[in-house]
């Protein structure tokens, strides 16, 4: 049986107007009856490189006999001049996660895929041991099973306490092997409880991923790069989410 996770995440691309720009990763949010696109927020805008898409694309799967089979589907950026995400921002500062409304009208009506919701995030992060074993589903390098359109899953574990922010910012870290286009990818363990949202998608949404960390002392001649990620805390995307 194919793995509901699979289907939580595509591959974002973005566009200033036609022109293709680059390729991220982003994973379905569901409350109530609304459907959201959560992704890293530098994804749709960076100030530090100048990267301003207006647009972005995705893929649905539209046949569940058929998994090959998707639908492309648009999102513009901004209305009447205005951004239409939603990004967040604490005592710490900008936090690298940004939400879009998906308007369920405009969606293939044979869409495929699955959604995390509120019963998916922890119930107390305190709870998740150092060094937990730990998924980051996405598109390393665009890179994917072009044929079904499915993410590739990377195995990561916690390299800091999920009960503190580490130095005082909203995330974590992971140690896992990860490339450009695993930005805004669901970070995820197994679940072990089994209330109703885990028995349909039996994964815990514990971050979102944001970014390799390195250090500005690693001579990069004799030095190794960490090996180590920053991975927001999941619960953003509940006050991103609120009405």
């Amino acid at each position: 049986m194919l793995d509901p996770l699979l289907l939580t995440t595509v591959q974002i691309r973005t566009y200033e107007i036609d022109k293709p720009l680059t390729n991220a990763s982003g994973f379905f949010f569901a409350r109530d009856a609304r459907l959201f696109l959560v992704t890293s927020r530098h994804v749709l805008q960076d100030e530090i490189s100048s990267h301003n898409p207006n647009r972005i694309e995705i893929q649905f799967h539209v046949d569940e006999s058929n998994v090959a089979k998707t639908a492309g589907f648009s999102i513009l950026l901004y209305q009447n001049g205005r951004s239409i995400w939603r990004q967040g921002e604490d005592t710490a500062g900008d936090i690298d996660v940004a939400v879009i409304e998906i308007d369920r009208q405009a969606m293939p009506a044979s869409a495929v895929y699955t959604a995390f919701t509120p019963g998916n995030l922890p119930e107390a992060f305190e709870q998740v041991r150092i060094g937990s074993p730990m998924l980051i589903v996405g598109f390393p390098l665009g890179f994917h099973d072009t044929l079904h359109n499915f993410p590739i899953v990377r195995h990561a574990s916690n390299a800091s306490s999920l009960s503190l922010r580490f130095q005082g910012k909203g995330y974590f870290l992971t140690d896992a092997r990860t490339h450009r286009g695993m930005s805004g990818a669901p970070v995820v363990m197994a679940a072990n409880c089994g209330n109703e949202a885990t028995q349909s998608l039996p994964w815990v949404l514990l971050g979102i991923h944001s970014a390799r960390l390195d250090v500005g002392t690693r001579e990069v001649e004799l030095d190794e790069a960490l090996g180590l990620n920053c991975a927001w805390f999941s619960d953003i995307v509940l006050t991103l989410t609120e009405s």
